[in-house]
């Protein structure tokens, strides 16, 4: 049995740049399933995304998916690409291919990244702990923010496989899309928590249609270990509550233990993982 993909569409480019094909999975030349096949739209052409694969339920537990998914990449490296990444529904229950795509994802090497998690929210906004207070940040600290977290936003995705242009790139694209007019951007609020009048942190936090999203979320050095992150998310909380949102979201690393269990305690949950692999 011999398991080859076969094109159904020349390979397509879109206006932002990325590629894209669809392939049909054929067994000796018998379709049994499809894949969808891309280029990052965050990362580019250096990164390899599986949008979507698909084996036809008598051809299942054969092997057919492993097989697919190993075509995919030796595509993907005659793209040049660097990377492959695959992202699956958290919930078994929500997409009943998911418990499957992780097992494959997990065979064949694929690393969980990131994770996205979300909360719904009440009508009442919560409090703040007792001498913590939330401000605007002034230009001159938004200059020195802004500085650090593209850098830090970079070196995160290097981290994790990246390349290193790829991750840079993002870094910088991610924040003229999203704050193009600094720390005045619209829907876009930049916040400083003080603790008995110090310094203690920052909270960026967006406002998208449906829901607040919280972009950064870090405690200082010197003051962590003190529950300041905890404040942190409650203001995130308040603010999208204030704001009418009814549903807030946020991305973690994966391997961030201390976030991890914090989210997790606040009840926010998982609605998708990330996964990639390098392709040497």
């Amino acid at each position: 049995m011999t398991t080859t993909l076969r094109p159904t569409e020349p390979l397509q480019r879109a206006a932002d740049g990325t590629r894209s094909r669809h392939y049909q999975v054929c067994v000796n030349s018998r379709p049994v399933g499809a894949i969808h096949l891309g280029t990052s739209r965050a990362f580019g052409d250096a990164v390899a995304v599986i949008h979507r694969l698909r084996i036809d339920e008598p051809d299942r537990r054969r092997g057919r998916g492993t097989v697919a998914a190993l075509a995919a990449e030796e595509v993907a490296r005659g793209w040049g690409c660097r990377q492959i990444q695959v992202s699956l529904a958290a919930d078994a229950d929500a997409d009943a291919d998911a418990e499957a795509g992780r097992r494959l994802a997990d065979a064949l090497g694929y690393v969980l990244r990131n994770r996205a998690m979300t909360k719904p929210l009440g009508d009442t906004a919560p409090a703040l702990p007792a001498g913590s207070r939330a401000r605007a940040m002034t230009a001159d600290e938004f200059a020195a923010w802004q500085a650090y977290e593209t850098e830090h936003y970079a070196r995160t995705w290097i981290e994790r496989g990246v390349p290193e242009d790829a991750a840079y790139a993002k870094a910088r694209s991610d924040h003229e899309q999203l704050l193009p007019h600094g720390r005045d951007s619209e829907n876009m609020l930049i916040s400083v928590l003080e603790h008995e009048e110090e310094r203690v942190g920052v909270l960026w936090l967006g406002l998208q249609e449906d829901r607040a999203f919280v972009f950064d979320v870090e405690v200082d050095a010197a003051h962590r270990g003190r529950g300041h992150g905890r404040t942190l998310m409650l203001l995130a909380e308040a603010q999208a509550v204030a704001a009418g949102r009814r549903l807030i979201g946020l991305n973690v690393f994966a391997g961030n233990t201390a976030a991890e269990h914090l989210y997790e305690s606040l009840g926010y949950a998982t609605t998708r993982g990330y996964y990639s692999k390098p392709l040497p």
